[in-house]
């Protein structure tokens, strides 16, 4: 009786935990995320197709083979035609299927290649800092923390980068996700294809704060972007380099949604030049190195160099 009550315990807890879990990986909102989740289902199908066999089997041979069973006992049998051929032949199909599959995803999922849509992209980009994330319009000249927003079936080209150590940027419900590295360019071409609040963040720990870098990714009507967008625009904040953008990048947590009225149209080439010692000194010089013991903590000038 305690077993059972046991066994029951452990299935609720399991239930509970799996509760909690965000399913946005299998609710895509998007073109990527859905040929994503095809290749996971995918690939998962191919697993089952030994995965279920062998437990089947070994239920059977279990029960076939027990003591005082009525298997025929052939202690001389040691080879059969037919069972290597099924053992071999099927998992060598299966590697053969998933490395086709495997190559044409990587090709046709590339995160640096832009989707095919009649409408123009829109271009935004991304900095991760200690421990939130920026968002630089260039085109329309503002900037926002912890909140980005695009209208949907427009495809978004995010460029993305970091001002600290590497951070992962990911909205899970759009797929691919995409690393963010100091003083370098990426990219990521994504688009959502209706309205909706969708979660983001980074999925690599960057120290202390790692657990509220999270931000909303808003998909509106392309009414509700420009609305959006003007709200952004009546800030009194603006947003330059160096100056503002080093206040703004001193490590914090939890940190609000903020808007920018203005932003600088060079901030994001001002962001990855200062690690390459270009325009405005490098990032290390103005602002010591951010992250430098793993926990976002600014290093002074005097001991970087």
């Amino acid at each position: 009786m305690k077993k059972k009550h046991f066994s029951l315990i452990v299935g609720l807890s399991l239930l509970l935990l799996l509760g909690g879990c965000d399913a946005a990986l299998i609710d895509p909102q998007g073109q990527v995320g859905e040929q994503q989740l095809t290749l996971i289902l995918t690939a998962f199908g191919l697993m089952m197709i030994v995965v279920i066999p062998v437990i089947v089997m070994t239920i059977l041979f279990a029960w076939r083979y027990r003591e005082n069973g009525e298997a025929t006992y052939t202690p001389d049998w040691a080879h059969s035609n037919a069972i290597e051929t099924v053992v071999w032949f099927i998992p060598f199909v299966i590697i053969a299927f998933l490395a086709w599959l495997t190559w044409q995803t990587s090709h046709s999922l590339d995160p640096h290649k832009p989707l095919e849509s009649d409408v123009a992209p829109l271009e935004i980009q991304a900095v991760s800092l200690d421990w939130k994330w920026l968002f630089i319009y260039p085109e329309q000249g503002i900037a926002t923390v912890n909140e980005v927003a695009f209208p949907a079936g427009v495809p978004v080209h995010f460029r993305v980068s970091s001002g600290t150590v590497m951070n992962s940027f990911f909205i899970p419900a759009l797929g691919s996700q995409i690393y963010a590295m100091a003083g370098m360019d990426n990219d990521v071409h994504l688009v959502a294809d209706d309205p909706g609040t969708y979660f983001g963040r980074s999925v690599h720990y960057s120290g202390a704060g790692f657990s509220g870098m999270t931000f909303d990714a808003i998909s509106t009507t392309d009414e509700g972007f420009d609305e959006w967008v003007n709200k952004v625009k009546e800030s009194s904040k603006t947003l330059t380099f160096p100056e503002e953008y080093y206040v703004l990048a001193e490590p914090t947590r939890n940190h609000p949604v903020e808007y920018f009225s203005e932003a600088s149209p060079e901030l994001y080439t001002q962001i990855l030049e200062s690690f390459h010692g270009g325009s405005g000194g490098s990032q290390q010089e103005k602002h010591g190195e951010q992250g430098g013991d793993h926990q976002g903590t600014p290093m002074s000038a005097e001991a970087a160099e």
